[in-house]
């Protein structure tokens, strides 16, 4: 058997639940043997549909089928043939599940065989969620070549300081070679510029080779602007919902379940065909579903039951502005099945502590106790009053666990949704980024570091793009400004269109060993490491955490039956005194506490930590302006 879509595992048919499956199995162009591909097209508006091929020049009509679906076998047509689609003899498209757009999204189509690659990653044993510290990637800016291929010389260099997945904001096809990624139009693409399908199995390769997960960011809720052609296939986009990029999806008007069965086989392609880990689901709270199953309680059944046929987790983490646990309750109660949520609660409580920012967003937010109840309780807002929304957020969190929370200083959006992209490195003095990253990683929740942070990169990450089409780049600059002023920003934004915006969102890696710089990475190194060795850090239930505030101070308090923690932070200018815990382990009154690390202290150096003062339950220590230290519990008590 030659290598194909016959020689690359299990069939879609195989792989998707029968309820979800609705036409034929396999969309798109799948090779097989003897040069030839099989083409699935679903176009329910049109009567004849042709696979038009340019070398040499001619076409080829596909069978009517079912409900809309057009089906062929095409001789002739091996691997890199580059083709369009023709509805009812109109204008050559290109193919709505294009897996490779090599000349743009205006150009042909390219068969792809996603079963060509030769995985070495056999022996990878993915961490499981709630253990992994995940760097937030974008391909283009990563490196200076910008490609997956690219992506790899850094992949080392992660894996030294702890890092253990790998985030890739979107790689779908978008126009131009500049993009944040969410302006893709073809959903089963990789960006061509990037390295294309090809490129990304090599890059989830090299990174499980290094034992690295990969999460991929992958985009339900629209479309790009510019190079759609899937309206002209089909009702993909509703005509009763508009979302801040434009139209929605059709998940639930008429023709709606083949809507979801399209996106149900992408789905199935990247954990399939590229090995990915994980996916994060872009603003799943602009994805309008009124029906009584919704699309994303059906894709994570999706993902369950690929899981069970793969032997592997396949996760979905999803971004949610809503502060709704019912993202993460199970679909048998009533949720959707989401395997972790974002929670931008986290980061704006800690950002508007670390730099005093009250712009609209950070209205609700800027007390001490925000923080810790973000730390202790998932939620900051959990169903109270809003300035910002003039209105009532979120709802009780308590059954959130926190390993279901994925928590940030700072993320692409966060950076990218201010006028000139300015990271925290450039916002606050270096003992705040420490703090940062201390609060971050030490936290119950998923930490996720964007690129460069472990360092303290300073490469701003503005929004760009690359558009040719003159007037959507005004609209997307009116867009972009009316944002801005919204948030609370007056001063003129970098050029999204400029080359030279993008060329300085590029990271410099020579950072890493700049002093200073250096510094940051030690440390955080030193609090991954410590995460991960120490048994109370390492993973947490709700019930076994607990935060509070004594003023500037706060106390975070992480039990475990064997050795438990006390991580004490000053988010104040001035010294100030921190009272440990009375509890240690268990109910013991007769805990000691060991200082294990203290920002403030050698073990940021590298020397041995387990060196340090003890300290009685109940009695003060003294903090730094902005220092933490981390506590770990004595069962014998004091010496």
């Amino acid at each position: 058997m030659t290598p194909g879509a016959d020689a690359a595992g299990p069939t879609v048919t195989a792989m998707l639940p029968p309820r979800l499956a609705t036409g034929p199995p396999g969309l798109g162009a799948r090779p097989q043997s003897a040069g030839r591909t099989r083409f699935v097209v679903w176009a329910p508006f049109a009567r004849r549909v042709e696979v038009a091929l340019a070398d040499p020049e001619r076409r080829v009509d596909l069978d009517t089928a079912d409900a809309g679906y057009h089906v062929g076998v095409v001789e002739d047509c091996p691997p890199g043939t580059r083709y369009r689609l023709v509805l009812d003899g109109g204008a050559p498209l290109a193919d709505p599940v294009s897996r490779l757009q090599p000349e743009g999204v205006f150009g042909p189509s390219e068969v792809v065989d996603l079963g060509a690659h030769r995985w070495t990653d056999a022996d990878y044993q993915p961490r499981p969620l709630a253990e992994l510290v995940i760097s937030e990637c974008h391909v283009g800016t990563l490196t200076a070549a910008g490609t997956f291929d690219g992506a790899v010389s850094v992949l080392d260099d992660l894996v030294d300081v702890g890092i253990s997945a790998v985030e890739l904001m979107p790689v779908g096809a978008f126009p131009g070679r500049r993009n944040w990624g969410y302006d893709g139009v073809f959903p089963f693409s990789v960006q061509a510029s990037y390295g294309g399908p090809a490129g990304l199995q090599r890059f989830v390769d090299a990174c499980h080779r290094r034992g690295l997960a990969v999460v991929l960011d992958v985009v339900h809720n629209h479309l790009g602007p510019l190079g759609c052609v899937l309206d002209a296939f089909g009702p993909y986009l509703s005509t009763r919902y508009q979302t801040a990029w434009g139209p929605a999806l059709n998940f639930d008007g008429a023709e709606s379940d083949h809507v979801r069965a399209f996106f149900f086989e992408s789905v199935v392609q990247w954990f399939v065909d590229f090995h990915i880990d994980a996916l994060r689901l872009d603003a799943v709270d602009a994805i309008v579903d009124t029906t009584a199953t919704p699309f994303l309680a059906e894709l994570s059944e999706l993902a369950e039951h690929l899981s069970g046929q793969l032997g592997r987790a396949c996760l979905l983490i999803a971004e949610s502005a809503d502060n709704n646990p019912a993202v993460v309750a199970p679909r048998q109660s009533g949720g959707l099945g989401m395997d972790a949520q974002w929670n931008d609660d986290f980061h704006y409580a800690l950002f508007a502590l670390l730099t005093g920012e009250r712009r609209p967003r950070y209205t609700d937010y800027g007390r001490v106790e925000d923080l810790a109840r973000a730390l202790g309780e998932g939620f900051v807002l959990q169903g109270e009053p809003s300035v910002y929304r003039r209105r009532r957020h979120g709802a009780p969190a308590a059954s959130l666990e926190p390993g279901r929370l994925v928590v940030f200083a700072q993320n692409h959006d966060q950076i990218g949704n201010r006028p000139r992209g300015e990271r925290l490195a450039s916002l606050v003095p270096a003992d705040r980024q420490r703090l940062a990253a201390a609060l971050v990683l030490l936290s119950p929740g998923i930490p996720l570091l964007f690129m460069g942070e472990e360092y303290g990169e300073v490469a701003p990450f503005p929004f760009f793009v690359d558009h040719g089409d003159r007037a959507l780049l005004g609209r997307v600059r009116r867009g972009r400004s009316e944002l801005l002023a919204h948030m609370g920003f007056d001063e003129p934004a970098l050029d999204e269109a400029a080359e030279a915006t993008f060329a300085g969102a590029v990271l410099d890696p020579s950072l890493r060993r700049a002093p200073g710089h250096q510094d940051l990475l030690v440390l955080t190194r030193r609090l991954i490491a410590l995460r991960r060795s120490h048994p109370a850090l390492a993973r947490s239930s709700r019930r076994d955490v607990s935060a509070s505030a004594q003023g500037p101070v706060l106390i975070l308090l992480r039990l475990h039956p064997d050795a438990s923690a006390a991580c004490v932070f000053n988010l104040g200018p001035e010294p100030a005194l921190a009272r440990l815990p009375t509890r240690g382990i268990g109910t013991h009154d007769t805990t000691a506490w060991r200082r294990v690390l203290d920002s403030a202290g050698p073990a940021l150096r590298g020397e041995d930590p387990h060196h340090g003062e003890l300290v009685a339950p109940g009695n003060s220590v003294g903090l730094a302006s902005f220092g933490f230290a981390v506590y770990t519990s004595e069962p014998g008590g004091l010496a």
